[in-house]
């Protein structure tokens, strides 16, 4: 069903919205009439009470398709941002946010990374303050996917001067005092719309806190796992994809009177890249069964979003090689499967971040 969805609503739109750095917000209404939104949000909630892996696969299957933007739009608003609300929100909160998040009537993002600060979430500047019937937030935030289109943001905002005094807001972006920079452009991902966020003295009420005051960090460490898991999925998928063009394309190419596929250095190259693949799919299906028992943990999650991540940037990076000059040229999908798969290594928690979590863990420190 997703691959007949975006052959008809993707596809042939698609090299138009990556000229234009945005998808039509449309868009996100035809996910949500399709079902593909709230998939594993309750019934009751307008979703199809499937379950995370479903939701996972969507992804997976977007960025194979090369559609590396869209895929991670998705992933920030169905897996990312639907799950933190169905985890810590309150009855009310659900009722009203969950079933138009799955209609795509709402679009999600989730508002972490500050100009300043980066991966280091201790050194956020954006406060909230407690005020007369609610919080007034004031601050900034960059890079944030979706932002640009978002109706509802979920803000990550300092209570209190502690190192980990961070609470969690849900802003209805109609809100006074809150507005948008331009759109930001990007060396890939162009249809993932990403844009800096202001608030300015903006006043929301009390049941706009997601969670516990000052549980914030927590409540990002909890919700890492699921986080990466999607970035992995999507890495899985463009692997894939590009593995297929790449494996097309070299057996139709002839260089020097023989197939491409015909010398050993092609053969070799693509059988790195399937062993490379399986190996990175077998450790995703490991992480997403202990996901689904609830007891993955920050190191898996990091190691996973290191080795598949790293793993896209390589194997692409080899793909592209093969289709020589072609390679280069946007006339050849295999260039924007390269130009999503660069970003993959930074979002989320940089690999070097990935690298220090695992250490940490090895050496019996505290995460």
């Amino acid at each position: 069903m997703i691959q007949r969805f975006l052959q008809k609503e993707v596809a042939p739109h698609h090299e138009s919205w990556e000229q234009d750095c945005l998808v039509p917000r449309n868009l996100w209404r035809c996910f949500g009439k399709a079902g593909l939104l709230g998939v594993d949000v309750p019934e009751e909630l307008g979703g199809s009470d499937a379950g995370a892996e479903i939701c996972l696969m969507i992804c997976a299957e977007i960025a194979r398709q090369g559609f590396g933007g869209v895929a991670s739009g998705y992933n920030i608003h169905a897996n990312i941002v639907i799950p933190y609300i169905l985890h810590l929100g309150n009855e009310q909160q659900k009722q009203h946010w969950l079933p138009k998040m799955a209609s795509g009537e709402v679009l999600g993002a989730i508002a972490m990374t500050e100009p300043g600060a980066g991966s280091d979430l201790a050194a956020m500047r954006t406060t909230a303050e407690k005020v007369a019937g609610g919080w007034k937030i004031n601050g900034a935030k960059v890079f944030i996917t979706n932002g640009y289109l978002a109706d509802l943001v979920i803000v990550c905002a300092r209570t209190s001067p502690s190192s980990h005094g961070i609470s969690l807001f849900l802003v209805d972006t109609t809100t006074p005092g809150f507005s948008r920079g331009k759109l930001i452009r990007k060396i890939g991902q162009h249809t993932s719309d990403t844009a800096e966020l202001f608030f300015d003295d903006m006043l929301v009420s009390e049941d706009c806190l997601l969670g516990e005051e000052g549980r914030g960090f927590a409540y990002l460490m909890q919700e890492l796992p699921r986080e990466r898991l999607g970035v992995g999925a999507q890495a899985l998928g463009a692997v894939e994809g590009a593995l297929q063009l790449t494996l097309d394309y070299v057996q139709q190419r002839r260089a020097f009177g023989k197939c491409i596929a015909d010398y050993q250095n092609t053969r070799f190259s693509l059988a790195q890249i399937k062993a490379d693949l399986e190996v990175g799919r077998a450790y995703f299906n490991q992480c997403l069964q202990h996901y689904t028992q609830g007891a993955m943990n920050a190191t898996e999650a990091a190691t996973l979003k290191l080795i598949l991540t790293e793993m896209q940037c390589r194997s692409i990076d080899g793909c592209l090689q093969l289709f020589g000059g072609y390679g280069y040229t946007q006339e050849y999908p295999i260039s924007r499967f390269y130009t999503d798969a660069r970003v993959q290594t930074i979002y989320a928690g940089t690999s070097e971040i990935m690298k220090e979590v695992i250490a940490r863990d090895l050496l019996g420190k505290a995460n």
